[in-house]
């Protein structure tokens, strides 16, 4: 196949041989300044969502491994060209690096898929024009940077200049691993800072592949430092250490708790939190096309199995239209192809594991005994032998103070619940500790906005779902976080702001 073919352009049988052949290629130990380190020589097995298989044997980190990758990312930013080239210099590494990724687009893919579960298609034509994208943007915009001069009358002349925080911990999930990481190394490396990545236990080795890719684009070695593994180790050693300025998170909210605990424990290093998802998906009698509605609910609840922090997995739904909608998306629901990941035909590949198998099944037990009423799916599905695979799953007669209605479950499951007015509407929508997204379906102008304006969350789409761009900022209210990832905004949170008073 040629190297940039397309998803669609390779068959099952296709995927499925690059895969035999990429296993014993892919990479095991941490990358510290530019090599390969095995650290202690302990190691833990990446398995498959797939099909349960081994993928490799990964280099375990712990306390001495972070050390190391700390030392390494202080002397790259203390005494290394990093922070000191011109915005310029690094952005063209940055584009570099993008152009690496597009390069290596099938066999990052291919691992993600591996590592994950999602299908092919997905991690080729999303995740990974994502993590292309991410890189190119903040490289553009390296060098597009001001400073700032107030105005402080004829006798001194102020400067507020931003600099670079210093050395920054990423520590980023698996449900979207090289997307996430992207989010949060391309700003900090166009800052100036240098980054000790943390990739989530199920999903190293995408970002180890991608820190070799950096290395191929001559990022400066230091710069980009990745070790491999647990939260409670690795994880916990980032977060206590005293030479990391800066961590950035994306995970769980009762994890996001640990980081500020370690923050306040250590060096009281700044943690930007990027946390859980309930998010409401409000469909008003009005909207443009209930079509349209129904399946865009259908495919934001199933797109990458439900594993996704901003997954609408609460519908509410205006009572003279809810029987259409649930309807609409219950057939969709049992439509959906369910298959093999490395099947570019697959709609919805595994689950991250049989442990999420068996949490997901046992939040639709309990919400059926809690008196919702089961419309299609609940159970796993045997797809490969081995294989993480759960249904597709809708409930209705959910109501607020269920758990379904209340808890993140991270999985294909939908909620719905129903309302009469529009105040009863933005009620149930904010009736919840997250505020990371919502949807708002109407044709009304003046509906939108004052609806928009009322609901606590960050990102509002109107009349359509996970729309936008990287010029836009991404990030919660309330238990979801704060700071933001994406555009302009999240070079804040990488950068300090420095005040020279000059008296002339």
């Amino acid at each position: 196949m040629p190297h940039d073919a397309q998803p669609a352009a390779r068959g099952h049988q296709d995927w499925l041989r690059e895969a035999d052949a990429l296993l014993p290629r892919l990479p095991a130990g941490h990358r510290i300044a530019g090599a390969d380190e095995d650290g202690s020589g302990s190691t833990f097995p990446v398995v498959s969502p797939r099909d349960g298989r081994v993928l490799a044997l990964v280099a375990d980190g712990g306390g001495k491994e972070v050390d190391l990758a700390v030392a390494a990312a202080r002397r790259a930013f203390d005494d290394g060209p990093w922070p000191r080239m011109s915005p310029a210099d690094r952005g063209r590494v940055l584009q570099r690096i993008a152009d690496l990724v597009e390069e290596h687009r099938p066999e990052l893919a291919l691992t993600v898929t591996l590592e994950n579960g999602k299908p092919i298609t997905e991690s080729y034509a999303v995740e990974l024009r994502a993590l292309a994208a991410t890189f190119r943007w903040y490289g553009q915009l390296a060098d597009k940077l001001t400073d700032e001069s107030p105005h402080t009358g004829p006798g001194a002349l102020a400067l507020v200049t931003r600099e670079p925080s210093g050395v920054v911990g990423a520590v980023v999930p698996w449900n979207f691993p090289l997307t996430l990481a992207a989010w949060k190394i391309a700003p900090a490396l166009a800052a100036g800072c240098t980054v000790v990545l943390k990739p989530a236990e199920l999903t190293p080795l995408s970002a180890l592949l991608l820190a070799r890719v950096a290395d191929e684009a001559e990022l400066p070695p230091g710069v980009l430092n990745v070790v491999a593994g647990g939260g409670p180790t690795a994880g916990r050693a980032l977060g206590l250490h005293p030479d990391v300025d800066v961590l950035a998170f994306t995970g769980s909210t009762a994890v996001g708790r640990h980081f500020l605990r370690y923050a306040a424990d250590s060096n009281l290093k700044r943690v930007w939190l990027e946390l859980g998802g309930k998010s409401p998906n409000i469909v008003l009698p009005d909207a443009p096309d209930l079509a349209t509605a129904a399946a865009t609910a259908a495919w934001g609840i199933f797109f990458n199995q439900g594993e996704m922090c901003t997954a609408p997995s609460r519908l509410l739904v205006h009572s003279a239209v809810a029987d259409e909608v649930t309807q609409a998306v219950v057939e969709r629901a049992g439509t959906l192809r369910v298959g093999d990941p490395l099947d570019p035909a697959t709609e919805m590949g595994a689950l991250a594991g049989a442990a999420r198998v068996a949490a997901v099944q046992e939040h639709v037990r309990r919400g059926a005994e809690s008196g919702a009423r089961l419309r299609t799916g609940g159970s796993p599905r045997h797809v490969v032998p081995g294989g993480a695979y759960f249904d597709p799953t809708v409930l209705d007669r959910v109501t607020p103070d269920m758990p379904l209605a209340r808890e993140e479950i991270f999985g294909p499951v939908l909620s719905v619940l129903t309302f009469d007015t529009l105040d009863e509407a933005v009620a149930l929508a904010n009736d919840t500790e997250y505020g990371l997204a919502a949807g708002l379906w109407t044709a009304d102008l003046s509906t939108a906005h004052t609806v928009s304006r009322r609901l606590r969350a960050g990102t509002v789409w109107v009349n359509c779902y996970e729309e936008g761009d990287l010029t836009v900022p991404f990030g919660g209210y309330k238990q979801s976080g704060n700071g933001r990832d994406k555009s302009l905004h999240a070079l804040e949170k990488y950068t300090e702001l420095k005040t020279t008073w000059i008296q002339l």
